[in-house]
């Protein structure tokens, strides 16, 4: 024993007296930080990359918590413990101990940093490496993308901390407190991003798609515009009673700028949702995708944000998550070609294939909502079964369409992992004309809204034949006359009903029920209904016999345990939450 300790003392005098050696050797596989800031470039390149570095525990496109906590989908997956989704969908339960959570503010702010780090290096040598135009506009973009990432902080967690470059520099992060700005003052700073990149951008960016322009970020001050016209966020201050006018203007002003770009409507809506067009004049602005095939690497750029998506049986890996709700697929009904707005939800239909009947569907169903009996995706050879439902007697048997690709296409995947070569949009023009409506009928210019909507209609009713003809007995649908728009309670219950059907299963729903002031009465609704859901004698989705949402809470998301504690007395949570 004491020959041992004599060698250990040896070895660790000989250590200490190297020491200096030890730590003058440079470390390997690291970026040297230096040599990246001098490329301003590739800086930018790393910002637009963090907006696509999602997984399914903190997808970036929000579903898990704008269709999950709305009327429009079910959890799906495995039971109500596969994952830690399923507080989102029944509110009731809602803490902020969810890992999810905790995740996603995290990668968010990842997000929020990587902007930072690029407009230093723009600030440093942003015009001796790239020229001052060139610099000029990069720095836009990264405003845009700044902006990007806290406009879904601030919708997600209302009270979050506001860490800019100077704050990086200096590195008081641990400093900044989440309350130090109120929610309006914060979605000023939202729109002083969008600002500074509206004046710096050009309208139109030959890139292939991935890039900010012009019109992006116009579409991006309308959408917060419209947000704040709404008011606080919260129920008992939001709604069609505190609605600012001015701010709708600043939403008209900035979708004309839209309107008037060379953006425009895709002819036929199934093609939205295909990889082929996913960069068509459709596309405002989407996170880019790739499948390895296109790239040479191992998985290519995939949406991971909807790996948990796919349908059950039908891919290798399909997880059966985001599952559309019989209330949604009641909301697509027709009489007349028109929306059933009172009695949709009276009595629970679906179609069959082969089996029309006199009630009648708009065409948007067969190309958001996978039904038994139908083809996945317009591939027949891929025709939908009750056996395509993992967990039936818990979530039932439809599927979602519209975030994954034909099953003829391939599929990239390794092991018990499924990824899809998606964009992920931002906006797509439909959005922001949706959006337009909406500003136009609470400033009262009913008719141009009712334009809108109703060349949105015909769309779907010109949707049929090229990927759906199979369902063409099963679709009416037709434009609102005049007499759906004689005032604005009338006109909102239109505006309302087609932002439904048109954004289904696009994480928007329940981000339009809380900003209309209406999540409360619209969900509260829902639970009663859909715990009696039943497909062909199977009932399901029962747990929603447990679910409540509670105003004045519920409106926003907790904020993350482990951030409340990273720094003791630093954050405050959100009222109502523990």
């Amino acid at each position: 024993m004491k020959s041992l300790k004599t060698y250990i003392f040896i070895a660790l005098a000989t250590a200490l007296s190297g020491c200096n050696d030890f730590i003058d050797v440079p470390p390997t596989g690291v970026v040297n930080g230096e040599l990246a800031y001098a490329r301003p470039e590739k800086m930018v390149n790393s910002a637009y990359a963090a907006i696509g570095d999602c997984w399914y525990s903190y997808p970036f496109n929000l579903w898990p918590y704008g269709d999950l906590g709305s009327d429009d989908c079910l959890k799906g997956g495995g039971g109500t413990t596969d994952t830690g989704y399923h507080p989102m969908e029944i509110w009731s339960t809602l803490t902020s101990t969810p890992g999810e959570l905790d995740e996603l503010w995290y990668r968010l702010y990842c997000n929020v940093s990587r902007c930072n780090r690029a407009l230093s290096s723009l600030e440093q040598y942003g015009v001796e490496k790239l020229g001052e135009a060139t610099a000029a506009q990069r720095e836009a973009e990264v405003h845009f993308l700044r902006g990007h990432s806290y406009f879904k902080l601030v919708t997600m967690f209302r009270q979050v901390p506001w860490i800019d470059k100077a704050v990086f520099e200096q590195s008081t992060h641990e400093n900044v407190k989440n309350n130090a700005y109120t929610y309006e003052e914060l979605m000023g700073k939202v729109i002083k991003e969008f600002e500074m990149a509206y004046e710096g951008l050009p309208m139109e960016v030959e890139d292939g798609g991935g890039r900010a322009n012009k019109v992006a970020a116009a579409a991006y001050l309308a959408k917060c515009w419209l947000t704040l016209a709404w008011g606080d966020g919260y129920e008992a201050t939001n709604g069609v009673d505190f609605i600012n006018e001015e701010y709708m203007k600043k939403v008209v002003e900035y979708t004309e700028v839209v309107k008037q770009s060379k953006y425009g409507y895709l002819e036929d809506f199934g093609d939205i949702f295909l990889p082929e067009f996913k960069n068509s004049k459709e596309s405002i602005f989407a996170v880019q995708t790739s499948q390895y095939t296109e790239d040479n690497t191992r998985f290519g750029r995939a949406n991971w944000s909807n790996t948990l998506n796919g349908c059950w049986g039908i891919w290798s890996c399909g997880w059966d998550f985001h599952k559309p709700s019989q209330n949604l697929v009641n909301a697509f009904k027709t009489e007349d070609g028109l929306p059933m707005f009172d009695t949709f939800n009276d009595k629970n239909e679906y179609p069959v294939n082969g089996h029309p009947t006199a009630q009648k569907w708009d065409p948007r169903l067969f190309h958001t909502v996978g039904m038994p009996s139908f083809p996945y995706k317009y591939e027949s050879e891929y025709t939908l079964t009750t056996d395509n439902s993992r967990t039936p007697n818990t979530y039932g048997y439809y599927t979602s369409l519209k975030e994954v690709p034909q099953r003829s296409a391939g599929e990239t995947f390794e092991g018990s992992w499924q990824a899809f070569a998606m964009n992920d949009y931002v906006f797509r023009y439909t959005d922001v004309m949706l959006m337009r409506a909406e500003a136009l009928i609470e400033l009262g210019r009913l008719s141009e809204a009712r334009e809108i909507i109703n060349e949105i209609r015909m769309r779907a009713a010109n949707s049929i034949d090229k990927h759906i003809s199979y369902a063409k007995d099963f679709c009416e649908i037709k434009p609102y006359p005049a007499s759906y728009f004689a005032d604005k309670e009338s006109s909102r219950k239109c505006l309302r009903w087609e932002r439904r059907l048109e954004m289904a299963m696009e994480s928007s729903r329940y981000f339009d029920l809380r900003r209309w002031g209406i999540a409360s009465k619209v969900l509260n609704a829902y639970f009663e209904t859909e715990k009696n859901a039943s497909y062909n004698g199977t009932k399901y989705g029962q747990y929603y016999q447990d679910a409540h949402y509670t105003p004045g809470k519920n409106e926003f998301y907790p904020i993350p345990y482990n951030q409340l504690y990273y720094v003791p007395g630093l954050y405050v949570q959100n009222k109502g939450y523990n």
